[in-house]
């Protein structure tokens, strides 16, 4: 398949918006599940038409509640169905929904609102509504605030009532110069940024996807995935929300991450997004469960070694009929029972983002039969920049989507430029200069290198470098992906800045952790005490000389603290993401970094 040129791909979607994408997806797929729940009582699910009726009927709430075109409106929902009428109904009225962190706190709320000029806010739930309502005082633009159902200034129950628009008119009033949102940066290196993608951008980079699946999956409609990631975040809102549209999925909607792997057994998915965290969890839950019996764990995990140069070989075509016929053997009587077990038997597209993995983890998910691949971008490109659907290579983040133009800037910097580029910052001329240059192209931040085959691998996380005491400048991502690999650690964050040498806070993964404290037969589980066990420390070690090897004598961590915590997603240590908090993480463990160079 010749790729297409960014010419071609904006001719392509010429004078299409999100709303002129929902109606023709209502028109042939109307009968089709378009949202469902799961993981609930009772389950509930909508057909695209009933997703259009509630669409019209909460568009002419809003309209008369006075949101016109080129307002802004905040909304803080987790992920149910009512996100996405709300969302889909704020566009169609021309105004810009901006969905922000459910974990805001008021102050964030605040400046978040303010900033983007919100004249409306729509949360889930009384608890959202307080911190909201702390906030408002200081937003004057701000004229009211509704609720799900609850005891706002109005209710989505009371739009609801209204009789619906006509859509299509309603659609006519959405131009593809229009911002379709803002997405905020975490702002863990200062104050968050609004990143404004336009309706022409999120066309044009819902196509480039449908095309780069295309080798792989020739339709995707009526695939099954699950949503569950914040809508803050454009991952999300670009798989679930506007590719759920785009490619017709039936999307399974999880309010609580922490559910999901009954979710996957339920729903049995064919598309799934995760970010590491997720595959590092399921992969690490897994070997936690297959330990209770070793015997078993050592079968499995020797026919995983097997099965992994396999896999990887087969899927840049290069396998032989001897080595295809050991895969499948593997596969019957090993791999796939797993895969059913743990709901992923189904996956066709299987997408790692938003932060690096590690490629041992990426190679034991293809062995497994778990299509796991990896795409890189950022919010600032809409989502996608490189993906590699048919054909991954571990350790590189794929080739660039089409409609995408990546190359290296003469320092070594990923740059690229296509109608996925954002319009800028808002508010914020200065900043989009220094990211965008004067021929449009974008300096992710990032350096790299490109293989004769076209294939980016990431070298330095260059906006999280650190140099230290000796001068070296040292990735700290890449240390860190190869450290959750140590058996028993599940997060891992590498200090070195200014610092003599590098080293590193791990934390043990739960999982791993009590079927430790089984196996030992430990009377206190906790993870506190599992991370005081001298056996630990010596699994650990061994665990960490293994990983370092393939680093310079400068680069290895040479000293570790284990942390008898947990790190959770959307917390003082993590963002909801799971990416590294790093200035708070030397803040709150500034003694136990201090221990390690006393």
């Amino acid at each position: 398949m010749v790729a297409p040129t960014n010419e071609e791909l904006a001719a392509a979607v010429e004078g299409t918006t999100f709303a002129t994408m929902f109606l023709d997806a209502v028109r042939d797929s109307a009968s089709r599940i378009a949202l469902r729940t799961v993981g609930g009582e009772p389950a509930t699910q909508y057909t695209y038409a009933a997703y259009a009726d509630r669409v019209a009927r909460i568009t002419a709430g809003l309209q008369a509640l006075g949101v016109r075109r080129g307002d802004r409106v905040v909304l803080m929902f987790r992920n149910i169905p009512e996100f996405h009428f709300v969302d889909t109904a704020v566009t169609f009225c021309g105004a810009t929904p901006v969905s922000i962190y459910n974990s805001s706190a008021p102050e964030q709320i605040a400046y978040l609102m303010g900033h983007c000029e919100a004249s409306l806010a729509i949360v889930e739930d009384d608890g959202f509504l307080a911190r909201v309502r702390e906030a408002q005082p200081n937003l004057p633009s701000v004229r009211a605030v509704g609720t799900l159902r609850g005891s706002g200034d109005f209710g989505v129950d009371e739009l609801l009532a209204h009789a619906p628009v006509d859509l299509e008119a309603a659609a006519a009033n959405v131009m593809p110069s229009d911002l379709a949102t803002v997405i905020y940066t975490s702002g863990t290196t200062g104050p968050p940024k609004g990143v404004m993608i336009t309706q022409r951008n999120l066309t044009y980079t819902t196509e480039m996807m449908r095309r780069a699946a295309l080798e792989v999956v020739p339709d995707l409609t009526g695939f099954r995935t699950v949503s569950y990631l914040p809508m803050a975040h454009i991952a999300e809102r670009l798989t679930t929300h506007y590719g759920g549209i785009a490619a017709r999925y039936d999307v399974a909607c999880l309010p609580e991450m922490g559910r999901l792997s009954a979710a996957l057994r339920e729903v049995r998915p064919q598309l799934l997004l995760g970010v590491p965290r997720v595959w590092e969890k399921i992969h690490a839950g897994l070997l936690a469960a297959l330990s209770e019996d070793p015997a078993k764990l050592a079968q499995f995990e020797a026919g995983m070694a097997a099965a992994g140069p396999i896999a990887v070989a087969k899927a840049l075509g290069q396998a032989s009929e001897q080595d295809l016929a050991t895969l499948a053997f593997l596969d019957e009587v090993g791999f796939a029972p797993v895969r059913r077990l743990l709901g992923l038997d189904e996956l066709r597209l299987a997408v790692t983002s938003a932060a690096p993995i590690a490629p041992e983890l990426v190679v034991w998910f293809r062995a497994l039969g778990v299509p796991l691949t990896e795409l890189y971008g950022m919010s600032e490109t809409s989502g996608p920049m490189t993906w590699e659907a048919a054909r991954p290579k571990p350790g590189a983040v794929g080739r660039a989507i089409p409609g995408c133009e990546v190359r290296l800037d003469d320092d070594g910097e990923i740059i690229c430029r296509g109608g996925n580029i954002f319009a800028g910052y808002l508010n914020d001329p200065m900043k989009t200069a220094e990211i965008i240059d004067a021929e449009g192209w974008l300096h992710s931040g990032d350096i790299g290198t490109v293989d004769d085959e076209g294939y980016i691998h990431i070298v330095d996380r260059k906006k999280e470098l650190v140099i230290t005491a000796g001068g070296k400048n040292i990735s700290p991502a890449n240390l860190e992906a190869k450290l959750k690999l140590v058996p028993l650690v599940g997060q891992a964050c590498a200090i070195g800045d200014g610092k003599p040498f590098m080293s590193a806070l791990l934390v043990l993964d739960p999982d791993q952790a009590r079927a430790f404290a089984a196996h030992e037969g430990l009377a206190d589980s906790s993870l506190a005490a599992v991370a005081a066990h001298p056996k630990v420390a010596d699994i650990v070690a061994s665990g960490v000389e293994e990983a370092m090897a393939d680093f310079n004598n400068a680069e290895r961590v040479k000293r570790w603290v284990i942390l008898g915590v947990d790190w959770l997603a959307d917390s003082d240590e993590l963002t909801p993401t799971s990416k590294l908090k790093r200035r708070n993480i030397a803040e709150k463990y500034r003694a136990e970094i201090a221990s390690m160079y006393a």
